[in-house]
């Protein structure tokens, strides 16, 4: 079964006020900050969706980051309130794929443009198929599409 997701009201939203102790000492964010901020929005995703990612983790299943992408356009600097846009982009079987896009609040320049992808293991690392509870949850307002990929 293979379920991709459209850019669209996929979307969740979250501001982020950008802390000192995220910046160089030129108030720039620091790079690896980008990562923190799209595992927040992920979680932010999850919540949006009606349920917290501790409820999978309970059940004995976790979505463990496989790959992950930057692309920095503009700095972001201290003290700023940045939006980071969480999209799910692809759900399959076992294993997703969300894309990010931080923006400068106010002006919407993009800052950032990224992708995480993710697969489902449980407690002793062994791939397993996510749940339907919760692609359910997930797959909320996307079109889903099946197929034998």
């Amino acid at each position: 079964m293979n379920r991709r997701g459209v850019r669209g009201d996929d979307c969740v939203e979250l501001d982020v006020r950008v802390r000192y102790a995220e910046t160089d000492s030129m108030g720039v964010v620091y790079h690896a900050n980008y990562l923190v901020w799209f595992e927040m929005g992920r979680s932010e995703y999850c919540r949006t969706r009606g349920f917290n990612y501790r409820d999978l983790e309970d059940a004995g299943y976790y979505l463990v980051v496989s790959e992950a992408r930057c692309t920095y356009r503009k700095p972001a600097r201290y003290d700023e309130v940045v939006q980071v846009r969480t999209f799910l982009h692809a759900l399959r079987r076992r294993s997703l794929c969300f894309r990010y896009q931080v923006v400068r609040q106010g002006s919407r320049e993009t800052l950032v443009e990224g992708e995480t992808k993710h697969l489902c293991i449980d407690a002793a690392g062994r791939v397993k198929v996510i749940p339907d509870r919760y692609v359910a949850f997930l797959a909320q307002g996307l079109p889903i599409h099946d197929s034998h990929g």
